[in-house]
């Protein structure tokens, strides 16, 4: 309680890639007035990094690991995460491998992955590769001009950041949606944090699944929406700086699916 007997609601507000940057800092705690909510948190946090204002546009939360709203109530003690643009257990027949990791992936990721999941039923195994490539990608809302002003600069790494916890959460929520739409049951998910240079692989998908057309609808669906709701943000690393890629996140399956 404060002086005047009203109560307050204390925080921890959690920043990341963009705006830990502009912020300078991974983390802030913030007390607001009761009854509390996420909008209130993200006014009082830029009360304190003004800088952060124009983001808002692009900007989801997540309390305590699960994406809210903006009228989401707090309570004291929450954790807030502000979510800037990024780039569950198992049933019968059922083998996933969903993780994160700092380490370069072995040779032959796609194959020792392959051998973890496949079974004697499956008659097609799809992998999928996601390399740090020279060109660049589309900026992030807000780093247009940190991006024009690496134009026609080649990409030497990308570097990875991520709210691990939910994001693995978000992962094994794709393996069950890939499991209903498309009765795969069998899939590897695994992304890299962290620098990775120029040729290297940041993201391997393996889909098995007794039928071709299922394995390769299935990994493209875990590429997409990983790279759509998975809190996992890109920024592209040139000789004199960084630009952050990406798009606001979506919280589910893609509008109509």
């Amino acid at each position: 309680m404060t002086a005047g007997g009203r109560a307050r609601v204390r925080v921890r507000v959690r920043l990341f890639a963009i705006q830990r940057e502009l912020a300078g800092t991974r983390e802030a705690l913030v007390e607001l007035s009761a009854p509390a909510a996420v909008d209130d948190a993200w006014a009082a946090l830029v009360a304190a990094y003004p800088v952060l204002a124009p983001g808002r546009s692009s900007v989801r939360f997540a309390v305590n690991g699960v994406y809210a709203d903006p009228d989401t109530p707090l309570a004291d003690g929450d954790e807030v995460a502000m979510i800037p643009p990024v780039s569950g257990g198992t049933g019968p027949g059922e083998r996933r491998v969903l993780r994160l990791q700092a380490a370069p992936f072995e040779p032959g990721i796609l194959d020792a992955l392959a051998a973890e999941l496949a079974s004697p039923e499956d008659g097609a195994v799809v992998g999928f590769l996601g390399v740090t490539r020279r060109s660049p990608g589309t900026p992030a809302p807000g780093q247009e001009a940190a991006a024009a002003s690496h134009a026609d600069r080649a990409v030497l790494a990308l570097e990875y950041e991520a709210l691990e916890p939910m994001a693995v959460r978000i992962l094994a929520d794709i393996a069950a949606e890939i499991a209903s739409r498309f009765d795969v049951h069998r899939l590897a998910i695994v992304h890299r944090t962290g620098d990775v240079p120029l040729g290297e692989a940041s993201v391997a998908i393996v889909a098995c699944a007794p039928h071709r057309r299922a394995a390769f609808e299935a990994a493209a669906y875990a590429i997409d929406e990983t790279k759509a709701r998975a809190p996992i943000w890109k920024a592209e690393r040139f000789e004199d700086g960084h630009v952050w890629i990406g798009e606001p996140p979506r919280d589910g399956p893609p509008p109509g699916a």
